[in-house]
């Protein structure tokens, strides 16, 4: 892709992948199918084969130059979606899969992701699914990854909002109890081989996952979405200012750039990707540093 640091292979590290099991998810409270969902919300429902969303994706990322994405399975249970998909196109998509680990299949399910050598990221939500990142369970999870290199573990932190969800008058019991990046702090101790992404900088606790990305050299920050947690921040905390903070803390070798693109027909979130480069412009960061931003961080981690 052209960029005022000339050609860049770009790689998202944030990309849902809404498959059909994830609308006929959220259908299933109300006894709604994924059509009537997808009607709702104004977005395309995908054919039940995820190979065919997977074939979408991929005709969008050519649209717009960018050589890889991170697709996530973004609700619990759904991680056959995204390794299909990987498996239609490995050179290409990389697969995270949102895990509960409370559940009582998760580790049986942690296992066999991993095993199928489709799957790159495990993603914790823990103000979602009510949890303390230092659970008994999460450790047992991140023994597994720990033993797995080229595996990330994602921990969404700060605020998490489900648009979708509130649009569908489905109710949200999330716990932000849970959402302190602080709480990762003894945890990314306790397992340095386990590299850690908190998406979004934090989410609204940006001044914590500085903290955090600080004490722990094992943690990266995602840059994905529209950052619209800034608006609880001092006032002169724009997004340039963000990265400005975020590169003098953790450095331009562990940030990984993201869109937080998600359904058709809007496709890949290119002005996310547009604002981003702006600010990485306008602080005058070289080539070098937009290289491991943009992809070179994401595919070291991953192994890719």
């Amino acid at each position: 892709m052209q960029t005022p640091w000339g050609n860049l292979e770009v790689w998202d590290a944030h990309v849902h992948f809404f498959s059909r099991s994830f609308f006929q998810s959220l259908g299933a409270p109300n006894g709604r199918g994924a059509e009537d969902i997808g009607a709702a919300l104004g977005w395309q429902v995908p054919a039940a084969d995820p190979a065919c969303l997977a074939d979408t994706w991929i005709g969008e990322l050519d649209r717009h130059g960018v050589t890889r994405a991170c697709v996530i399975a973004s609700v619990h249970g759904d991680e056959a979606s995204v390794m299909s998909a990987v498996q239609r196109h490995p050179g290409r998509l990389m697969g995270y899969f949102m895990l509960n680990p409370a559940a009582p299949d998760a580790l049986e399910r942690v296992r066999a992701a991993l095993a199928s050598g489709r799957i790159h990221g495990i993603c914790l939500f823990p103000a979602m699914h009510c949890y303390s990142v230092d659970d008994p369970r999460v450790r047992h999870v991140l023994e597994i990854a720990a033993a797995r290199p080229g595996i990330a573990v994602f921990v969404h932190c700060g605020v998490l909002t489900v648009g979708v969800r509130k649009k569908l008058g489905l109710p949200s019991p999330f716990d932000m109890r849970f959402s302190n990046p602080i709480d990762l702090h003894a945890v990314a101790l306790r397992f340095p081989e386990v590299n850690f992404i908190v998406p979004h900088f934090g989410a609204g606790y940006f001044r914590e996952t500085l903290m955090l990305a600080d004490l722990c050299p094992n943690v990266y920050l995602d840059t994905s979405s529209s950052n619209h947690w800034t608006r609880y921040q001092p006032e002169d905390l724009d997004l340039a200012r963000v990265f400005r903070r975020a590169l003098d803390v953790a450095g331009p070798g562990r940030l990984l750039f993201g869109t937080d693109s998600s359904f058709f027909p809007r496709g890949w979130n290119a002005a996310i990707f547009q604002e981003q480069m702006r600010c990485l412009e306008a602080l005058g960061i070289g080539a070098e540093d937009a290289r491991r931003i943009f992809g070179g961080n994401l595919q070291r981690i991953l192994h890719a």
